[in-house]
């Protein structure tokens, strides 16, 4: 391609000769300088064409030379490889004889470890001693034999639980309070039953990341409190009361889970709840203000009893007053006259007792509706999710036996308190009739 070049810029030189001034030799010259650089050109170029030719042959030989000695290295290997696995096999057989009777006991340890493990990390002892299951967790995932003074630490931790279970030991140890808050206090641990701290009940709580004392969120009963402080206070050697929870903390949960009977009127009863509580308010507060009526009353006709003077701010005062207003009138219209007289006098005495009856009936009639409620929703759970889980089911079914619950605890006392107020008013009016009749008793026997 150079050569071209030349040859074209040569003839342009002749075709310009006459300008440029150049004779045809001159021309010739020029063209076999051409030749002659593009020549040396060429052999320079095939010259380390060839070289590199060589290179690539020496780099392909070195290269199979080191393949053929990997290959011989890797054939080695795996006759080596071969060889340490049929001596493994057999060294694990050698094993497997030798061991006999100790790969029994191997796998018992190993899950007698794991056994134990959780038996301590469930125990209060835990709280006073933490991080004696570490050994235990790691033997019952080992994969060698246990050596003798680590069976011995097994038969430690057994024996030492046991032991600790019959005891009663103050210890600090980390409590987490009911609001959250982490103190370091003494605490008071009864064998495996029971841990108390500040008169409070503890439970031994694993399910968090790690262990810890919780004090319950609901004590129980404040003589059980007391006789916790009792325990936490007492001389050493003294003997004092104290309730155990033998049942390792379940009783103490069921306690925290349990609810009291007012949250149960406010989950489980639902606005029925409320209205028979209402009802039941309003009937108590009626029979307190209808005994307050009938006792006052009561008591100012026992006074007019002693009196023969009629005083009219009393119902008996008012009957002897038609008497005493009438002393002329004849048997026949006096009897009519106070007749009427003890009907007036009847009606107070009686008022609101009528009301006192309408909500004692009323009141079971509205625990029936709480029930209906309750197994209605009842139903809609079991129509959504099935029978598959009976605590969906639970919250209507509360429902239903709290709102029944509630209509028999108002319906029972109003009746008896109705049947008591009107015995009384009955008392009172009948009073009123006897005096009556008395009155003209002995206006008969003057005439």
């Amino acid at each position: 391609m150079k050569t071209l070049k030349i040859l074209a810029i040569a003839a342009l030189m002749a075709v310009s000769g006459s300008t440029m001034a150049q004779t045809l030799d001159e021309l010739a010259e020029i063209v076999r300088k051409a030749a002659t650089e593009e020549a040396q050109i060429n052999k320079e170029r095939e010259a380390e064409f060839l070289a590199a030719r060589d290179n690539q042959r020496g780099l392909l030989t070195q290269a199979q030379r080191e393949l053929a000695q990997e290959e011989a290295r890797s054939d080695r290997l795996k006759a080596e490889y071969d060889r340490l696995e049929r001596e493994l096999a057999e060294l694990e057989t050698v094993l497997q004889e030798r061991m006999g009777n100790l790969g029994e006991l191997f796998g018992i340890v190993r899950q007698a470890s794991g056994d134990i493990q959780a038996s301590l990390d469930d125990s209060m002892v835990s709280a006073q001693f933490p991080g004696r299951g570490d050994f235990l967790s790691e033997l019952a995932q080992r994969k060698e034999l246990p050596n003798v003074p680590e069976l011995r630490q097994v038969w430690e931790r057994m024996m030492t639980e046991i032991a600790q279970s019959g005891k009663v030991v103050k210890f600090n140890a980390p409590v987490e309070r009911a609001n959250g808050e982490k103190v370091n206090i003494e605490v008071v641990r009864v064998g495996v039953f029971n841990a108390i701290a500040d008169g409070s009940f503890l439970d031994w709580d694993t399910s968090k990341s790690r262990e810890n004392l919780i004090e319950l969120a609901r004590q129980p009963a404040q003589r059980f409190r007391g006789m916790a402080s009792g325990l936490q206070n007492a001389a050493p050697g003294a003997v004092v009361d104290m309730s155990v929870d033998f049942s390792r903390g379940q009783i103490l949960r069921a306690v925290v889970q349990t609810k009291s009977p007012i949250e149960r009127v406010k989950e489980d009863g639902g606005p029925v709840g409320y209205v028979i509580l209402g009802v039941g308010a309003l009937g108590l507060l009626l029979c307190l203000w209808k005994a307050f009526v009938l006792y006052t009353t009561g008591g100012k006709i026992s006074k007019q009893l002693k009196n023969e003077t009629a005083n009219k701010a009393n119902p008996l005062g008012r009957v002897m007053a038609i008497y005493t207003d009438n002393p002329d009138t004849d048997i026949e219209t006096l009897e009519l006259k106070l007749d009427e007289a003890i009907l007036r006098e009847s009606a107070p005495l009686e008022s609101g007792l009528a009301f006192i009856k309408v909500l004692y009936v009323v009141a079971p009639l509205l625990g029936l509706l709480g029930t209906v409620v309750g197994m209605i929703a009842t139903f809609q759970m079991i129509t959504l999710f099935g029978t598959g889980d009976p605590r969906m089911m639970a919250g209507g079914i509360s429902t239903a036996l709290v709102t029944t619950v509630l209509g028999l605890c108002v319906a029972i006392p109003l009746t008896l308190l109705h049947s008591f107020l009107q015995g009384k008013s009955k008392a009172l009016i009948q009073v009123l009739e006897e005096q009556a009749a008395g009155i003209i008793a002995r206006l008969a026997e003057r005439r």
